[in-house]
């Protein structure tokens, strides 16, 4: 039974939850690079496939740990066979890439915040310098959505709390920042305050989780590999989901500043019934995103979304 996170949708529909398909190994294995972040939600979806837990078949899996910016810019080189991407960095990747129906980061009610030394009205914001943790970034587009065109600093995420808190980074002035991942669960801890909580502002405008990140499959592997990898990579996490305190565990080590309730408190927010499918909603959610980034001129084509089930 999976056990579920007070005030998070972490309970993924009983269909969804059928036990992982095993394939029959053989002698060749097809060498399968995945990349992802260095952070507990990514750690946990993947723990199953790092540590051997199922038969992966005629795959063999390896994986490469990097900021979700640079796994959005070395997707537009097509380097790795998998990726997580942020969604608007999947605008750029069509050609080579498609979405898989699973490894979903969904913020439902909740999301990217823009946090500061004090706290801003969205008019205030626009006139402000903020920190943000990429261009091709989910939070940026969201944020970009949300406020229009704004003076930003690039800095890397994990960098940003200093940045704020110096009111600098590398010789550029920082008024705020947007702040993903734990940072999330962390920024009351440093005493700074929260103007915009992206999640929220999305939903109020549209009635839609907002579609943060999602897991890529190169296209030129075929269509029966896209296939299956994208249901190993379904396996896994369910594998996570159904053995929790293992997952758990291992996601543990990618918790910056994170106590063990904080990481699940975390992972039930980005691994949940969303992470196994996108749904209707899901998918409707990223059609949308992405057509409001083309009509504010963020994204300077359409973009029709391609899904591997």
């Amino acid at each position: 039974m999976i056990q579920a996170v007070r005030g998070f949708r972490s309970k993924p529909r009983a269909s969804r939850l059928q036990p992982p398909v095993h394939f029959m190994t053989t002698a060749a294995k097809t060498l399968i690079r995945v990349g992802h972040s260095p952070d507990p939600d990514d750690a946990f979806m993947f723990h199953a496939l790092a540590h051997n837990k199922f038969d992966t078949g005629r795959f063999e899996f390896t994986h490469e740990l990097v900021d979700i910016e640079t796994l959005n810019r070395r997707a537009l080189q097509g380097e790795l066979e998998v990726s997580a991407v942020s969604i608007h960095g999947y605008a750029y990747l069509t050609d080579k890439y498609a979405l898989c129906s699973c490894g979903a980061s969904m913020g439902d009610q909740y999301g990217p915040m823009v946090i500061g030394l004090k706290k801003y009205a969205l008019d205030e914001l626009k006139k402000l310098t903020i920190a943000v943790p990429g261009t091709l970034t989910s939070a940026y587009l969201s944020l970009r959505l949300c406020l229009g065109n704004f003076a930003h600093v690039v800095v890397p995420f994990d960098k940003i709390f200093e940045a704020v808190e110096a009111g600098e980074w590398e010789g550029q002035k920082v008024d705020a920042g947007l702040i993903i991942h734990e940072g999330q669960l962390t920024y009351g801890e440093r005493k700074l305050e929260l103007s915009v909580d992206l999640g929220k502002w999305w939903f109020q405008e549209t009635g839609l989780p907002l579609p943060l990140g999602g897991n890529v499959i190169r296209k030129d592997l075929g269509a029966e590999a896209m296939h299956e990898v994208n249901r190993l990579l379904r396996d896994s996490i369910v594998y996570g989901l159904q053995h929790r305190k293992d997952a758990l565990d291992h996601a543990l080590q990618y918790g910056r500043d994170l106590n063990r309730e904080q990481a699940d408190k975390f992972v039930g927010m980005y691994v949940n019934d969303w992470t196994v499918d996108w749904g209707p909603r899901g998918r409707e959610a990223i059609k949308l995103l992405l057509q409001r980034g083309f009509e504010a001129g963020v994204i300077p084509h359409r973009v029709e979304p391609e899904f591997i089930d």
